[in-house]
């Protein structure tokens, strides 16, 4: 069975990314190491703030999309819910920080 994420990152501004994905630690990875040309990478986009997880794929792409649908205050309120310090989730996961 696999898994799949949707996952917001942002940066010290607090500019947002929504995504998905099947490997979360792979590609925070390519957001921290800016592997991937794109919105992430013009804006320093690499710090996990939040994510969920299901089995199902067309629930993870339903929910990124509704999530992007989202004006800015729900989508911070979305991540101040379950982090409300803002902390790097995926801090300590790759050894010493990228």
């Amino acid at each position: 069975m696999n898994t799949y994420y949707v996952y917001i990152v942002t940066n010290n501004s607090r500019t947002l990314y929504t995504g998905v994905t099947n490997d979360l630690l792979r590609r925070v990875y390519e957001h921290k190491s800016k592997l991937v040309a794109g919105f992430t990478q013009k804006y320093g986009l690499d710090r996990l703030v939040y994510y969920e997880s299901t089995s199902d794929v067309r629930v993870a792409l339903q929910r990124e999309k509704q999530i992007k649908g989202w004006v800015r205050a729900k989508k911070v309120a979305l991540i101040v819910s379950t982090n409300p310090a803002w902390r790097d989730l995926s801090e300590g996961w790759y050894g010493r920080n990228i």
